[in-house]
């Protein structure tokens, strides 16, 4: 007997919350504010399959440039899996994203069915967690965000991720329950990291750096501003040996990991200045 015949179409933004809740219920954490600020991002890339008008499965394919896209939020709502849902979700998805690189952070049990569809293992990214610490005084040569210039702030991004995504920083530097701070050396940005607040706890993401001693500024600075002993994050791409030292440092632990994977050509992207991923939802 066939399944019912889904429905698939673009999610307004009103319905986003939709897709951050089911995240939460898979244990993915988001942030407080991810809703407004990923669908500012590309608003034509979250969609919601339905049937009979109810939501059965939901999809972020959200584009950057005019070359990249990202992948995430592929959710199944657990009454209808293994219907074919999944993947007529997921080939819109795709449809969506052609003639692009694309790049996915994939949990353990999903990578197989990714390399299927063309997907290659790039490296593994490690969520560490641990408590907040005070370490006032705070370093003079870290700054708000807004001090910087938003072109400089979105060039030095560049160096760091595939594509312009002006959009989306625009808005995520400005959430209501995050902090954006940078590092200054005189008047050259070198490094600058957000930490908002999530479903639980507090996750950093970005955490870029020109050095290890300047990720590590940024690490400490932010934590002198929320209450000490909260749960903290910190998303390490594996590569980054200087990544996953700090996050040892700070006795924080393993506790979830993804694969980035991407189909089309690797972008070429300066992980030793990654500390922390973005989001395993938009990269």
């Amino acid at each position: 007997m066939s399944s019912p015949t889904m429905t698939i179409r673009p999610m307004s933004s009103s319905e986003v919350p939709l897709a951050i809740e089911w995240a939460d219920r898979e244990g993915w954490n988001p942030g407080l504010d991810d809703a407004q600020t990923f669908h500012a991002a590309d608003p034509e890339g979250f969609w919601i399959g339905e049937v009979d008008h109810e939501p059965v499965a939901v999809i972020s394919a959200v584009r950057s440039g005019k070359n990249f896209g990202f992948l995430g939020f592929y959710i199944v709502h657990p009454d209808f899996r293994a219907q074919g849902y999944g993947l007529a979700i997921w080939n819109r998805a795709m449809d969506h994203l052609a003639g692009r690189t694309i790049g996915l952070d994939g949990v353990v049990d999903q990578q197989d069915n990714y390399r299927k569809s063309g997907f290659q293992i790039a490296y593994r990214n490690i969520r560490q967690q641990g408590t907040s610490q005070n370490f006032a005084p705070a370093d003079s040569r870290i700054v708000p965000i807004s001090q910087i210039p938003f072109e400089t702030l979105c060039t030095y991004d560049r160096r760091y991720f595939p594509a312009d995504r002006s959009e989306f920083l625009q808005s995520w530097i400005g959430e209501e329950h995050g902090l954006s701070r940078a590092f200054l050396d005189g008047q050259t940005l070198r490094g600058y990291s957000t930490l908002r607040q999530c479903a639980e706890g507090w996750k950093f993401g970005p955490l870029f750096a020109d050095t290890p001693a300047i990720a590590e500024t940024l690490f400490q600075a932010l934590q002198n501003e929320i209450p000490t002993g909260e749960t903290i994050f910190l998303d390490t791409p594996e590569p980054n040996t200087e990544a996953t030292d700090l996050a040892q440092r700070y006795k924080m632990r393993p506790v979830f990991e993804t694969a980035r994977m991407y189909r089309g050509q690797e972008p070429s992207v300066s992980l030793e200045g990654i500390y922390g991923v973005t989001s395993f939802e938009l990269g």
